[in-house]
């Protein structure tokens, strides 16, 4: 058995990896099993599937400069709308903010 090597690893919201299921399935015309169990799992969840590129260039756009894809998606998938849970998030990661930083991050998921 060969040995497999990620080149790269890109975190994706829960709509992103969604839309690319959907150009697999329609590429393969079937999912594998944990594909599909992924499936059923995202449909299960309401997902705001619009203008996510745009709210992940937004929050990019803040110049936060902890704050790493990684976290910008699960803040995405999650959608907290109070701060003391965007605290609560990101409470787990070694990443500390200023109280400014969370509010900026409060008013780009609002919008």
């Amino acid at each position: 058995m060969t040995d497999i090597k990620a080149i790269s690893e890109v975190p994706l919201t829960m709509a992103e990896l969604k839309e690319k299921l959907a150009k697999i399935e329609k590429r393969d015309k079937e999912l594998a099993f944990r594909a599909n169990k992924t499936k059923e799992f995202l449909n299960n969840f309401s997902i705001k599937e619009k203008g996510i590129s745009a709210l992940k260039k937004k929050i990019g756009e803040l110049n936060i400069l902890r704050l790493k894809d990684r976290h910008i998606a699960k803040l995405i998938d999650i959608a907290p709308k109070d701060m003391d849970s965007i605290k609560c998030m990101l409470s787990g990661e070694a990443l500390t903010l200023k109280e400014e930083d969370y509010q900026k991050l409060l008013e780009a998921l609002q919008d």
